[in-house]
């Protein structure tokens, strides 16, 4: 059906001008498309482990489900704040390309939260504000899309800036490089839960972070892509020593969990690094493997 409309389409469209813009649009349709048909799988992967006996190293494994977020973080994010409740539904996010894909859409889309998001490209700003302008209407000032490299010299003059609260309900950090960095600089605000990825291809054990570089480039650092952000371990160091709690990852090794321990207090068991561990889906190789291909790069440890 899709491949006859398309071609149906493709005949409408003769002149090449307008030929070339059709393509471009198809080309666009085609990967949502397959990231829509990709969330379809996996969320159904999700509803399947919810009937297992098994036990997930975390509750929160339980409730992983995706609706904008990449991986289950969605489902994670809402049923931990059905156990800790909320203050103000006030949200930071960074590095969150065209917006589209990210942590906090479902909560500003759906669900009537409101905050901040920060993103270095500015091609990618542009079509975030379009989108969430769009999809907000009339609420659309409840998100403000800013387009700024967060470091860890600007991070908190950024949230001042941008009358970023005391305290916010929920942080999501995604930078792909200097994510350690920028988070211990934070003191602007006190997130009361943190979504922060982390580099499973530096196992559980090692407390390691890529050094501060202000332009760190993963791909062109290591083509593995395997060099980027922090050790679970290290940022469980980190956020030990900023007063919160490991509570879990998402099960696709991506997205670590921590609570501040006032608000944890009772309501979520605080895990070890070694028992919230997940892989990276997508990373085949064992996990010494793939150390191996990035140990010869600098780290420090932390």
């Amino acid at each position: 059906m899709y491949k006859r409309f398309k071609h149906t389409l493709k005949q409408i469209f003769t002149l090449p001008q307008r030929m070339a813009r059709f393509e471009e649009h198809m080309s666009t349709v085609d990967w949502r498309l397959g990231q829509l048909e990709g969330k379809q799988r996996m969320n159904g992967v999700y509803a399947l482990r919810r009937t297992q006996d098994t036990e997930a190293p975390s509750v929160l494994n339980r409730y992983e489900l995706s609706i904008l977020s990449q991986n289950g973080e969605d489902g994670m994010v809402f049923y931990l704040f059905s156990l800790l409740g909320t203050t103000n539904r006030w949200f930071v996010e960074f590095g969150i390309e065209d917006g589209r894909e990210c942590n906090t859409g479902n909560l500003s889309l759906n669900f009537g939260w409101q905050g901040l998001l920060i993103e270095g490209s500015a091609d990618y700003v542009q079509r975030a504000r379009q989108y969430y302008s769009d999809r907000l209407g009339a609420r659309r000032d409840a998100v403000r899309v800013v387009n700024a490299f967060v470091q860890p010299d600007n991070i908190n003059p950024l949230f001042q800036q941008n009358n970023v609260p005391a305290e916010i309900d929920l942080l999501s950090i995604d930078i792909d490089g200097n994510d350690y960095w920028v988070w211990q600089a934070l003191d602007a605000t006190s997130p009361r839960v943190v979504v922060i990825e982390y580099n499973a291809s530096l196992g559980a054990e090692r407390s390691l972070s890529t050094c501060y570089d202000a332009r760190f480039d993963r791909w062109q650092k290591d083509p593995s892509g395997y060099y980027h952000g922090a050790s679970l371990a290290a940022l469980h160091k980190l956020g030990a020593q900023k007063g919160y709690a490991l509570v879990g990852c998402d099960s696709r090794g991506v997205s670590a969990f921590f609570v501040r321990q006032d608000v944890a207090a009772g309501k979520v068991p605080a895990l070890t690094p070694q028992q919230a561990f997940f892989s990276h889906f997508q990373r085949l190789e064992s996990l010494e493997a793939q150390f191996a291909r990035i140990e010869h790069l600098p780290f420090e440890s932390v």
